[in-house]
This record gives C-alpha cells, sequence and structure tokens, in this order.
C-alpha cells in the first residue's frame, strides 16, 4: 500500500492515490508539526506551540489530545502511517520518511544531487525533487511556526532551483531555461547569481546581444541603488560572454535523452473539484503508471469557455510531477481562441525538439513524424498537456507512444471518436458549488472576509459558480478588497459587461464569443434563443416551438452546442447552461436577431407551455370547464400527454418554466396568456401545495385581466386571488379579494362565478374561525350549483357543508351531505372530491368514537390522495390515522403514522403542522406503558 504525506502544497495524506480526509486546519498543522520531525519525538509542549503559538487554547494540552485523537482515527481510516505518544509527546512513524513524507524526499534528493558528479544525473535528481512541490509548502496553515517553516522550505526551493539552474547550465541547456529564468530575475532583480544564471542562458540561446543588454541594465541599477557594481563571479562571465568563451556552451550528457519540463506555472489559488481530481487520479496505477490504454480526457457537460478545464488539468499535473521523472510536454493546441488552431505537424516539430531530435533531423511527413514522436516517447513516464483542442484529427498524432505516458486533454468539443476510438476517460466539468465559490473569494480577500460576508454572498450568486468569472473578480480584489463593493455594482448594473476587458483571455465575454467560431447560422440563432427561453433549461419539445424548427433540426442543433459544451445535456432529455453563458446567449440574441423574430419565438414558447399545461390541467382534473384558448400560433407543437400520471410528471419538472412562461408573456402584454397559464396551475400548486406561487401567478393574472374587456377574467383572478391568500392564512386581503369577485359576479350576472365565490367564502370563513357564516356561504353555493346542474360541484359543496354542520355539532346534518357528495363522486369518477369526503366521514366517525370505521375511511383516502398526487393533503390524512390508532390504544401504529406525517410535513416546510405532529409524538412517548 503507498502512503504519502504532502507538506510541498496542502498538507495531504494519500493512500494508493486517494486523498484522506485530515480535519480542519488546526488537525492539518498537528500533522504537518509530525510530519516534518518524522519518525522523532516531538515533545508536546512544542508541538502546542506549533500550532497555537502564543494563543495557546485554555485547555492547550486536552485540545492537542482531541486532535491527535482524531488524526489516529482519520489515518487508520486510510491504512495510513501511525500517531503513538511517548513519554512527553508524540511521534508519526513511518517505515521511510525520506519516500513518504514529501519534505524529507524533497531534502534527501537535494543533498544526493550535491554530491552527485554527474550533471545529467544530479539534473533528474534535483528534478524530481522540485516535482514534489505543489504549491507554496503547508498551504492552508496560519500561525508563527507555519511561517517560519514555509519560509525556511521555500528558501530550500529556491536554492535547489539555483542548483538546477546550474546544473543545466553546465550541460548547455540554457536556451531551454531563458524564460523561467526571465521570471526568476525579475522577482530577484539584485540578486548576481540569478542574473548570471540569466546572463549565460540567453548567451546559450544565441541571444548574446540581449545577455549583455541584461548585465549593462543591471550594473546601472546597482550602481544607483546600492552604490556598487557587479562583483568579481559576474563580472568574469561578462567578459567570457563578450569574448564568446567557447568553454560557456556547456557539456551535454553523452547519450542522454533531454527531459522537457514545458509545463506552466501552476494556476493561482484553487478550489473544489474534489470529484473530478479523484477521476483523474484513478487512471493512474498505485505505481504512477497508467493503465494500459487509458488517455484521460477533460471535457465537460457545461464545459464551455472559462468553466475552468486548464485550470484543473494544470493543478492536478503540478500535483502529480513526481510521477513523472521523464518530464512533461506542453501544448495550447488554440482551438478555441483568436487564433488559427495549431497543426499537429508543427506541434509535433516542437514535441521533437524538447525531446532531443535536431529539426533537421525530423521527417517532414506527419505520419513519419508521429512515428518518431511515438518511439521517442514509448516506455517513458512522461505527462503531455494538449490544452484547448478544437478536434480528435488533431489530438491523435500528439498521442505519445506505448501505455506509460499520462496525456490530458482539455476540449470545449467532446471528442466522442477519442473515447471510443483511444479508450479516454471522460471527467465532466460543472460550474463551482456555493461553498467552493465562496472559498475562493474568501481566499482573495484575506483578513477582510468577515467584514464582506455579504457581499461575497451576493457575488456568488451573481456569478452562479462561474469559474473565470470568479476568478476575475478574485484577482481584482486580492490586491484591493476595498474594491468588493464597487466590483459587486458593476457586476448588478453591468451584468455580463462587468466582466469585459481589454486582454482577451481576461474577459468572458471574449472567451464564449471563441466557442461561436464554427457554428452555423442556425446554430447560433438556437443558442441566442434558448438565452431567452423562459425557465431555467429547455428540452426538445419546447426548443421546437421556440426555434419554429422541424424537430429533427432543433435536435441537431442542440446536440451541436452540447458537443461544443455551450449547453449540457441534463437528465430527462433537458439542455441546461450556467447563468453567465446564458446571459452571453442573451446578448447574442438581442445583437443579432430582428426584434420580430424574438418576440414571435417567445410568442411560441410561451403557447407550447399554454397548450400542454392546459391539456396536463384538464388530465387532472377532467371535471373543470376547459378555458377556450386561441389555437397555437404557427409553429407550435404541444407535448401530448397520455394519462393524469404523465401530467402530473410533465408539470412537475415544467413548473418554473410555466412560472416563468407566464413572467414572459406579462412583460409582453400578451394578457389573455397571463390568466390563462395561471388557470392551468391551480389544481397542480393545490395538490402540491405550492401555496405561494399560487399567489404570485394569480396577482400578476389580475394585473393582466385589467386590461381585458371581458369581466370573466377579472372575477376570476379576485377569485382565486381571495383563495391564493386565505391559503396562506391572510384573511383580511382573501375576503377583499372575494367580496370583489362576488360583486363583479353580480353585477355581470355570472350565476357559475357567484357559486365558486361563495364556495370559495366558505372556506375562507372556516379558515378564520367563523363556521357560521362559513355554512351560510356553503349553502348558497349548494343552491347555486345546483340550478346549474353542476353535479361534481354540487359533490364538492355537498362535503363542505357536511364538515361546517359537523363544526358546529350537528353531525346528522353533516353524515347525510357527506354521504350525499360521496355518492356523487363515485358516479361522476371524482377521485379528489371522493378522497376530500372519505377524509371527512373518517374525521367524523374518529369524532364521535368509531375509530376503527374512521381508519377504514382513512386507508382509502390515503390510496386516492396518492393516487392523484396530492402531497398537500397527503399527511394531513396520515396524521388523522394516527390519532385514530392513539383513540385504539395502539401507541406503534399511530407513532408510525405521525412519523411519516412529520417527514412530509418538514419536505413541504410546513413548520407549524410539524410542530403540532411532534408535540403529538412526544405525548405519546411520555404516556404510561
Amino acid at each position: 500500500m503507498g502512503v504519502e504525506f504532502g507538506l510541498l502544497g496542502e498538507v495531504t495524506v494519500r493512500v494508493d492515490g486517494r486523498t484522506g480526509d485530515l480535519g480542519p486546519a488546526k488537525q492539518r498543522c498537528v500533522l504537518a508539526a509530525l510530519a516534518v520531525d518524522a519518525p522523532r519525538l516531538v515533545p508536546a509542549d512544542r508541538l502546542v506551540e506549533r500550532v497555537w503559538g502564543v494563543d495557546v487554547p485554555r485547555r492547550g494540552r486536552k485540545t492537542l489530545y482531541s486532535h491527535v485523537s482524531r488524526l489516529r482515527q482519520a489515518l487508520s481510516a486510510v491504512g495510513a502511517a501511525e500517531v503513538v505518544s511517548r513519554a512527553g509527546g508524540y511521534a508519526l512513524l513511518v517505515d521511510r520518511p525520506d519516500q513518504v513524507v514529501d519534505v524529507h524526499r524533497f531534502r534527501d534528493l537535494c543533498a544526493r544531487a550535491r554530491g552527485e558528479t554527474d550533471d545529467a544525473v544530479a539534473a533528474r535528481v534535483l528534478t524530481e525533487a522540485l516535482l514534489l512541490w505543489r504549491g507554496p509548502a503547508m498551504t492552508g496553515l496560519d500561525g508563527e511556526w507555519a511561517e517560519t517553516e514555509r519560509a525556511l522550505l521555500e528558501g530550500e526551493r529556491l536554492a535547489a532551483q539555483h542548483d538546477l539552474a546550474d546544473t543545466r547550465l553546465r550541460l548547455g541547456e540554457g536556451g531551454d531555461l531563458v524564460v523561467e529564468l526571465a521570471g526568476r530575475a525579475a522577482a530577484h532583480p539584485l540578486d548576481e547569481r540569478v542574473a548570471g544564471q540569466y546572463l549565460l542562458a540567453l548567451h546559450q540561446a544565441g541571444r548574446t546581444a540581449d545577455a549583455l543588454e541584461h548585465y549593462r541594465r543591471l550594473r546601472e541599477r546597482l550602481v544607483e541603488e546600492l552604490g556598487t557594481d557587479p562583483g568579481p563571479a559576474l563580472r568574469d562571465l561578462h567578459r567570457r560572454v563578450l569574448a564568446a568563451d567557447p568553454g560557456l556552451a556547456g557539456t551535454p550528457a553523452d547519450g542522454s535523452a533531454a527531459v522537457p519540463l514545458q509545463l506552466p506555472t501552476a494556476p493561482g489559488p484553487f478550489t473544489g473539484r474534489v470529484t473530478e481530481l479523484a477521476e483523474l487520479d484513478r487512471a493512474l496505477a498505485p505505481d504512477g503508471a497508467q493503465h494500459a490504454g487509458v488517455t484521460a480526457v477533460i471535457s465537460a457537460i457545461g464545459g464551455t469557455g472559462g468553466i475552468g478545464k486548464t485550470w484543473l488539468a494544470l493543478t492536478w499535473a503540478h500535483r502529480n510531477l513526481h510521477r513523472f521523472p521523464d518530464g512533461q510536454l506542453f501544448v495550447n493546441l488554440r482551438g478555441f481562441g483568436p487564433d488559427e488552431p495549431k497543426q499537429a505537424a508543427g506541434v509535433l516539430a516542437d514535441f521533437l525538439t524538447a525531446l532531443g531530435v535536431d529539426r533537421d533531423h525530423q521527417p517532414q511527413d506527419l505520419d513519419a513524424r508521429a512515428a518518431l514522436y511515438r518511439t521517442r516517447t514509448a516506455g517513458k513516464h512522461l505527462l503531455v498537456l494538449l490544452d484547448n483542442a478544437a478536434t480528435t484529427e488533431q489530438v491523435v498524432p500528439l498521442l505519445p507512444g506505448g501505455t506509460t505516458c499520462t496525456v490530458l486533454i482539455t476540449s470545449r468539443h467532446r471528442l466522442p471518436a477519442l473515447l471510443t476510438r483511444h479508450g479516454a476517460l471522460p471527467v465532466h466539468l460543472d460550474v463551482l458549488t456555493e461553498p467552493e465559490a465562496r472559498t475562493l473569494l474568501d481566499a482573495a480577500l484575506g483578513d477582510a472576509r468577515a467584514t464582506a460576508e455579504r457581499a461575497v454572498t451576493e457575488l456568488v450568486g451573481l456569478c452562479g459558480g462561474f469559474p473565470l468569472a470568479l476568478g476575475l473578480i478574485a484577482a481584482r480584489i486580492r490586491t484591493r478588497p476595498a474594491l468588493i463593493e464597487d466590483v459587486l455594482a458593476d457586476l448588478r448594473d453591468l451584468g455580463l459587461d462587468a466582466l469585459d476587458s481589454d486582454d482577451p483571455d481576461a474577459s468572458l465575454p471574449a472567451v464564449l464569443s471563441w466557442s461561436l467560431r464554427h457554428l452555423t447560422a442556425e446554430q447560433r440563432t438556437v443558442f441566442g434563443l434558448l438565452g431567452i427561453a423562459p425557465g431555467p433549461d429547455t428540452d426538445l419539445p419546447a426548443a421546437t416551438s421556440l426555434t419554429g424548427l422541424p424537430a429533427r433540426d432543433a435536435r441537431a442543433a442542440l446536440r451541436a452546442l452540447a458537443d461544443t459544451s455551450l449547453v449540457a445535456d441534463a437528465p430527462g432529455g433537458r439542455y441546461a447552461m450556467p447563468d453567465l453563458v446564458r446571459a452571453y446567449a442573451a446578448t447574442t440574441a438581442v445583437a443579432d436577431l430582428p426584434e420580430p423574430a424574438r418576440r414571435a419565438a417567445l410568442e411560441r414558447v410561451v403557447d407550447f407551455y399554454l397548450h400542454t399545461a392546459h391539456t396536463a390541467a384538464l388530465l387532472l382534473s377532467p371535471h373543470r370547464p376547459p378555458v377556450d384558448l386561441t389555437p397555437p400560433v404557427p409553429g407550435v407543437r404541444p407535448q401530448e400527454l397520455p394519462d393524469p400520471g404523465a401530467a402530473l410528471a410533465w408539470l412537475d419538472v415544467h413548473h418554473p418554466h410555466l412560472l416563468a412562461a407566464q413572467r414572459t408573456a406579462a412583460a409582453h402584454h400578451g394578457h389573455e396568456a397571463v390568466w390563462q397559464l395561471a388557470w392551468t396551475l391551480t389544481t397542480f400548486h393545490a395538490r402540491r401545495g405550492h401555496h405561494d406561487d399560487e399567489l404570485a401567478v394569480w396577482q400578476t393574472a389580475a394585473d393582466a385581466a385589467a386590461h381585458l374587456p371581458d369581466p370573466t377574467p377579472r372575477t376570476l383572478a379576485h377569485r382565486l386571488l381571495g383563495r391564493a391568500w386565505s391559503g396562506l392564512g391572510l384573511h383580511e386581503e382573501a375576503t377583499g379579494h372575494l367580496r370583489e369577485a362576488l360583486t363583479l359576479a353580480d353585477q355581470h350576472g355570472d350565476p357559475v362565478e357567484q357559486a365558486h365565490t361563495h364556495y370559495d367564502l366558505a372556506r375562507a370563513r372556516g379558515w378564520q374561525g367563523d363556521d357560521r357564516q362559513a355554512l351560510e356561504h356553503a349553502r348558497r353555493a349548494l343552491d347555486l350549483y345546483r340550478a346549474l346542474d353542476q353535479p361534481v360541484d354540487e359533490a364538492r359543496t355537498l362535503n363542505v357543508v357536511g364538515w361546517f354542520a359537523a363544526r358546529l355539532g350537528d353531525h346528522e346534518t353533516a353524515a347525510v351531505h357527506c354521504e350525499a357528495a360521496l355518492v356523487l363522486n363515485r358516479r361522476h369518477h371524482d377521485l379528489a372530491g371522493e378522497a376530500a369526503t372519505l377524509g371527512n366521514l373518517g374525521y367524523f366517525a374518529h369524532r364521535t368514537g368509531r375509530h376503527e370505521h374512521a381508519l377504514d375511511h382513512y386507508r382509502t383516502c390515503l390510496v386516492l390522495l396518492r393516487q392523484t398526487g396530492d402531497a398537500h393533503h397527503e399527511p394531513v390524512c396520515l396524521e388523522w390515522v394516527g390519532q385514530a390508532h392513539a383513540a385504539l390504544d395502539r401507541p406503534e401504529q399511530a407513532r408510525e403514522a405521525w412519523l411519516e406525517a412529520l417527514d412530509l410535513y418538514e419536505r413541504q416546510h410546513r413548520t407549524t403542522d410539524a410542530a403540532r405532529t411532534r408535540r403529538q409524538l412526544e405525548d405519546l412517548d411520555r404516556a404510561p406503558a
């Protein structure tokens, strides 16, 4: 079993490539404080001092013991090393610290390199040592000891980098060091050792003029800032460069193959992606070799530009560089960007040069060049990172030979042929989770995060977890945290434009625009329309109506957008976009499509949702008189729904789309569609308990109905708005709207709406506790329904009359009316009405001491509630079942029913009902056995 303790980066423990959970920062600090001295004993006092410094908690020793105890459990869980306690302290027992603790291994390798006489061997050993670093040492640990240790280790790292540069310069590899040393010289402008290395690298690269100019600028700066000339070593090197001393060319190792080190610098603060990193880890065998034939491909559902593909690839690569002693090859293939994509032949030439093959000795034919590349890479433990690939054809010639190399490929395309023909492992990327996004911004804010919590919360919501957006914001606030409020204001006011920049690589709109370059005009149109479509995502039937395309063409366009990661396949045949990609799509719709085309598309998709929802509403409540809809506009294909189950399932999925469709219709003054969409949702809202949404749709409907000449929608809107307020317990608002509805119904001689309004007034008065007034309205409604010959509504009202009669103590009247209601329910196959009536009959039986009879009614009622999808009333019936069992002295059956009811109440966020049920359970537990 391979165990690795990592301190050169985040503090980690990995077993066979799997990372263990080491707990909070202080606990990880305990492990680091033990690991640096492993396997030697660390006295407890010294351990406390390392972890807490001067801010030792009051019970420091006990807190330390707690951390040690949890570390033991964590290490035991992954079968790693052991933390043991010995006289006055603790030790981390490992068999070979120089093999399993990266700090010890780093120091051991550096010591070996310093004693090595063969420069080629020394370079390989130092390279292996530096590849152990995954970022700043002990990332995430605070405190004086951690800072001191980090500074010490960074000094050792810099010394190793200097030693490696000197060694490679002696081997004549200055040309490969120019970029690295240029950065180091900029970071240490007065360090003469670094300056000498950069001078020699430029000279070996054939840039002697640049080398001499760098020496001149350094000399001027030393004189100006320190009042001194360069030291003798640097002056001697300058003289030798002027004299073109052949000894400066270096001595290449005989027969040694070049070790390319092309990987770009590790990205800045990285967060999340635990699952994806683990997937990439699993592509490697425990010994670091790749499983035969496996190529790891980073491709993403929702993985458009800016989703973090390169960020993930580089992070994983730098964390695993020690697995690739033969080096790394890297290329940006420019598949998506302002430049033309790179061709495989040119990339192969660069790769072969890095592998030690002179360009003059490389074959010109692509196949022959690829064959030589495979020969040179076969059997090596080499990492090849192909970034930003456009097509499979661009990538395949760049796959190395053998099975021991690892290839990472990032692409906005899915590259399916690479998966099927070359055994690639797809690693799908999506937006960051809310906690991951917060962590990224908190890290940028540093100590200022405590006062910026509100702003961070809003920024996370506005960015929707999109990594590039969060990274751009983090970069802006990292050095000036006070800018966070300005950044937030810009994002609120400007939207996507707030993330624009003159630098295309730092501009989210520019990065996203590159994905559109190879789309057809039709695909670009579909992309734009998806950005303005109502709802969080879409499916093929809705997209077909939105675009007005035949289903086959709409499907092809959606697949093309999914293949370029502009949309993501979501479960249930849906297509989704991250919020910021959707915002960008909306901007392209405004820019590319004339307003009449956008309006027509929205009219079609609203019609699709309206007509399909109308069908669903009638399947759920077949006795409701249908709304007189106008025929759908051309290009709309409403979805067919075969039965009530399919209708309920469709409404569950499309509820947010219907709410959004109503808002879209309202924004475009589609007043008829606005109130009709509200009508289609009423039964569904009642059965699912969506009271807040019911109120919202009827508030919008009431505003729309005021613009219509027909009084019926106005009456209906006031009545159902009153019902919605009543359902939320806001009785004064409810009564006002119901009275307005009754006035309108009376004025316009509408007996149907008069009956409906009296029925709703009865329920509203009942919720207010005025049972007598409620009974009066119910009887008035009953008379009207009978006169109108509407037996289903008559049955519904008979049940309500029975309920309020029972509430007033008239159980005989209650029973007669409810039994009559049950006969009508069953005659007209009204399952929802039958369930309500059986619930009332069971309640009456329970209240009059006939508990078994009550249970019979409740059981049948539950079956019907579940059959009709009435999740709102199901826990009420279960609560009554529990009460009947409790009355029969069956505590276990009562507990079972109440626990089920409690679970449903809590899932529906019905806190008052849940609290009542919880009290009944507590009373049951307190009852004597």
